[in-house]
């Protein structure tokens, strides 16, 4: 079984270049189309359930690109695209402000697409968008800067408990979607997590005094188009390694797509009014991973990093 690993040894391990996760199971074949060429064809159309809905099934990982399908997934422990922006994130306390936050923009140079809402990543949620952070409040930008002070030792992921959906969406550690009428199921290989969506016409609870590490999920079909929202968090989610807050006056909308049979691609808007100043999106693509599946992954066994993790 997997060593577990925290957050914190994976931010450095993406700064490295990668994170070097060899264990897997066996190979077995799911049935990628073929092109002209004999070749397995992850441009081709995406499949489709018996009810004429896209089909999200499948083991799925990160992607760092646009859209395109070519080539296999992109594999267990894969980076950040060389070359891509240094994470943002806040000053240390004492320094210039954060765009988001009060006294306005830092230097910084997000990668802004033409085509679609900027991506996400894995360290810092706001890394594309102009600031090179989300809309931080007042409130907001002091929790972040608090927790990156003390080297997100704080992270969940770090003490083996539930990480927050934008971790699982950006996590080097693939998913697994189980397709169902009336239930989406994702399967994380990252801290075992478990997440459902239901699909069967029920609305999103008003009065629920349960608060949810991943939030209380329904979705309902946009035409090809599975929109998802999300509301109950906790009221101490963590939307990324450096700490960008959510709360439980948040909710989160999710546009998934399967552009073709090998992508996988959602937009995710965020709303909180206790930490940010306005709505904002952010796109996460995923590669299919063929013949491949997840693998058990149990934190908590042989853990021996939660003893040395440090601020400042």
């Amino acid at each position: 079984m997997r060593t577990s690993f925290s957050s914190v040894a994976v931010a450095a391990g993406l700064a490295a270049g990668a994170v070097a996760l060899f264990a897997q199971w066996p190979s077995y074949p799911t049935g990628v189309p073929k092109g002209p060429d004999g070749k397995e064809d992850l441009n081709a159309p995406a499949p489709r359930t018996a009810d004429g809905k896209p089909d999200f099934s499948g083991t799925w990982a990160v992607g760092r690109g646009g859209a395109g399908g070519g080539g296999r997934g992109a594999g267990r422990g894969a980076a950040q695209a060389k070359g891509a922006p240094a994470p943002g994130g806040p000053p240390p306390p004492g320094g210039p402000p954060p765009a988001g936050g009060p006294g306005g923009p830092r230097v910084c140079a997000p990668n802004t697409p033409t085509d679609g809402p900027p991506l996400a990543t894995f360290q810092n949620i706001g890394t594309n968008l102009p600031g090179c952070l989300p809309p931080l409040t007042p409130w907001a930008l002091e929790v972040l800067t608090q927790r990156k002070s003390q080297n997100s030792k704080d992270n969940p992921d770090a003490h083996c408990l539930p990480l927050g959906l934008m971790q699982l969406h950006e996590h080097p550690q693939p998913r697994k979607i189980i397709q169902t009428p009336g239930v989406i199921v994702m399967l994380y290989e990252a801290q075992g997590g478990v997440r459902q969506i239901f699909t069967d016409g029920r609305a999103l609870p008003s009065n629920d005094a349960q608060p949810w590490w991943y939030g209380y999920s329904i979705g309902h079909w946009d035409g090809d188009t599975l929109v998802v929202e999300t509301n109950g968090f906790r009221d101490d989610v963590w939307l990324d390694i450096d700490g960008s807050p959510l709360t439980n006056t948040g909710k989160m909308t999710e546009r998934m797509r399967r552009v073709n049979f090998g992508t996988l691609q959602t937009d995710v808007t965020v709303e909180d009014p206790k930490s940010y100043t306005k709505p904002f999106t952010v796109r996460v693509n995923h590669r299919l991973m063929p013949d491949t599946d997840l693998i058990e992954f149990v934190c908590a066994e042989n853990e021996k990093s939660d003893a040395h993790l440090v601020g400042k």
